[in-house]
């Protein structure tokens, strides 16, 4: 339990807070407020006693504060709302019981009741990751099934939690309105304690390095010789492909997303925001699969969500020390914030994960570390490779290829460039 630090508990919904303090065994904790009820869990674990507000029970809640505790109790998990009983008007009741039977089955509906309590229910299986946040333990996957386990967007959060985790944790059973039971908490993600995942701190705090391991493609295309010599990229790099419509910006990215997809330990995401319907199936079709995507036809905020929903998962694997790629096609229908934060999360991090971003853009962002420039003429005329070098570079390329390859690149931008 050493992860429910103070921070983490404030976090989490008042049915999560009723899940650990069942585990914990803590008596009543259904009639305490969620401040007191944080208070209470905090000083269980420390072997403390607990704070007298959470002696006082119901007691100590004034009918002012009543509303907001009924709307809290109401949070469930699955997405489900716990309906407080003994609230309804008298309307259907005969009129013989009156107001003295409302006031019975309210008070009968208010009285927590003694459930006897089983061990534990551990369980193990695979993340798969909800729009909304939220989550669930797949237990057979890659199918659903009713023993499936939810976790709430509050753990996910937590853990940095991607598609495909595998987790353990003890469970909880559902609730009147669930369908599903609950993770209390997650005690192992890919078979290490999930306090270690806690306590790598945020993505954005950890310290960065320019990329030095430079990624090899090993193709006889033509283009994609050219890019790996001539505007090298690496594990962390923030890349844009440039150039005017028809350069063949997207097909190059595809290309690059296949063969980064081939290469061992490394992750590839997808983001397809703004294309042709076509290229959706083009994409579907492929070895990498969109994690996200949207129709040139869809809003600016439709495609700004797809992207940073994308970004999101792999900046959380990336903070466990794994490498990712995130393929972006394309910039250009975003917002101009949204991209611009896009391009910015890929990194190299000191302790050794990565976030290497590649995006397709009309014309570069500022920021990149490497920009592949691509020119129309050649690529609609058939000649290969259709790279603008005098357009294109790699900021510090000797950490990528060596101070020889470095001047090597030099020279040749130089001769495109006359």
């Amino acid at each position: 339990m050493s992860v429910l630090d103070r921070a983490m508990l404030e976090e989490s919904t008042l049915a999560d807070l009723h899940a650990i303090a069942s585990e914990l065994s803590i008596d009543g904790y259904r009639r305490l407020r969620k401040g007191d009820l944080i208070e209470t869990i905090i000083a269980h674990q420390s072997g403390e006693e607990p704070p007298a507000a959470a002696e006082r029970g119901v007691a100590g809640r004034s009918a002012a504060a009543e509303p907001e505790a009924a709307a809290e109790d109401e949070e469930g998990a699955n997405g489900s709302a716990r309906r407080r009983r003994g609230r309804r008007g008298g309307r259907g009741r005969t009129a013989g019981r009156g107001g003295a039977a409302e006031a019975d089955e309210t008070e009968e509906a208010e009285t927590p009741r003694t459930v006897p309590r089983d061990e534990p229910v551990i369980v193990e299986g695979t993340v798969e990751l909800l729009p909304n946040g939220s989550g669930f333990v797949r237990v057979s996957p890659p199918e659903p099934s009713d023993d499936d386990v939810y976790i709430s967007a509050a753990q996910v959060k937590r853990c940095e939690l991607v598609n495909g985790d595998q987790v353990t944790g003890p469970r909880r059973a559902p609730h009147r309105s669930e369908r599903f039971p609950s993770l209390v908490r997650i005690d192992t993600v890919n078979g290490r304690p999930a306090e270690e995942l806690a306590d790598r701190g945020r993505f954005e705090d950890l310290a960065v390095e320019f990329p030095s391991q430079r990624f090899e493609l090993g193709s006889d295309d033509a283009t994609l010789k050219a890019v790996e010599f001539l505007t090298p990229f690496g594990r962390g790099s923030r890349v844009t492909i440039s150039g005017a419509a028809w350069a063949g910006k997207s097909y190059l990215l595809r290309q690059l997303a296949e063969i980064l997809a081939a290469q061992d330990e490394v992750t590839v995401f997808a983001a397809l925001a703004g294309v042709r319907p076509e290229e959706l199936g083009e994409w579907a079709d492929g070895a990498v699969k969109p994690g996200a995507a949207v129709s040139f036809a869809a809003s600016a905020e439709a495609q700004d969500n797809a992207v940073e929903l994308v970004i999101d998962q792999a900046r959380r694997l990336a903070a466990r020390g794994s490498d990712a790629v995130v393929v972006i096609d394309t910039l250009d229908g975003l917002h101009p914030l949204s991209a611009r934060k896009a391009l910015a999360s890929a990194r190299k991090l000191r302790d050794g994960g990565s976030l290497t971003v590649i995006a397709t853009s009309s014309r570069p962002l500022g920021g990149e570390t490497t920009v592949i420039a691509l020119d129309a003429a050649l690529a609609l005329s058939g000649r290969y490779p259709a790279l603008d070098l005098a357009a294109s570079g790699t900021l510090r390329p000797e950490l990528l290829v060596g101070a020889n390859g470095a001047k090597a690149i030099a020279k040749e931008r130089v001769k495109a460039s006359k």
